[in-house]
């Protein structure tokens, strides 16, 4: 590579925002997240109505779909990047595809969203 490209490629990365990192870093993951072809817990919680759980309780339900999918799937669901909907921080989250019975599980092994799974399937 010549020295001109070195240097033009520092500039960039010294000037490119946060966000366009962490998409970059992302790639085609965020673009299907950004389609609907994949789905964050939280999305799934904002759909059903329980956009008013408290951020604990969110991170909970994520921990079960996580643990329902690893039984279901044998492995870790696809990770992605993305801004924290409150703090605005950078955060590594699970997404799923929105049928995956996983969600289903999690919603009905977790007690603070036990009475969202029959609405989840009645929905899907």
């Amino acid at each position: 590579m010549k020295l001109t490209a070195i240097r033009r490629t520092i500039t960039a990365a010294r000037i490119a925002t946060k966000a366009l990192g962490y998409r970059a870093l992302s790639g085609h993951i965020a673009h299907l997240v950004d389609t609907g072809a994949l789905i964050r817990t939280g999305d799934i919680l904002d759909r059903l109505g329980a956009g008013c759980l408290p951020d604990g309780q969110r991170s909970w339900y994520g921990r079960h779909a996580a643990k329902a999918y690893r039984a279901t799937h044998g492995g870790d669901a696809t990770r992605v990047w993305a801004q924290h909907r409150t703090t605005g921080h950078w955060i590594h989250v699970h997404v799923y595809a929105p049928t995956d019975p996983a969600l289903v599980t999690a919603l009905s092994t977790y007690k603070a969203t036990r009475d969202l799974a029959l609405d989840f399937q009645l929905a899907a």
